[in-house]
């Protein structure tokens, strides 16, 4: 488990180890220390072992979430506020998210002529 004493000023995290609500991968400081940005608020408070573990032990509460990763996107939610803050991105993982990735790594292949077109 990654523990708060280990993280610099200024640390961005992509926290996308654990997705189920009886693991975690970060501690309940971290947790608390961190702004924290989600990709769905709903699935965070029901599903992310991480979220749910620092509430449960009183560190954080439904306030801690400051925004979605597309609130971001669209500008309704400021980021990273200073060079010292530290942010974390905890990630459970949408449909579109993997749609978006394959879509791009499949025009990247096309590309650059590579991977082998296989029929199912």
């Amino acid at each position: 488990m990654v523990k708060r004493a280990w993280i610099a000023p200024g640390t961005h995290i992509n926290a996308v180890g654990s997705s189920v609500a009886t693991a975690r991968e970060l501690d309940s400081a971290t947790m608390a220390a961190a702004s924290l940005f989600v990709d769905r608020r709903e699935s965070t408070i029901n599903e992310s072992g991480d979220y749910l573990f620092a509430v449960r032990e009183g560190a954080i509460g439904p306030e801690a979430i400051r925004g979605e990763i597309g609130e971001i996107l669209t500008g309704r939610v400021e980021g990273r506020q200073s060079a010292e803050e530290v942010t974390l991105f905890k990630s459970l993982g949408l449909a579109v998210e993997d749609l978006a990735s394959a879509q791009f790594l499949f025009a990247e292949a096309r590309r650059r002529g590579s991977g082998t077109w296989v029929e199912f």
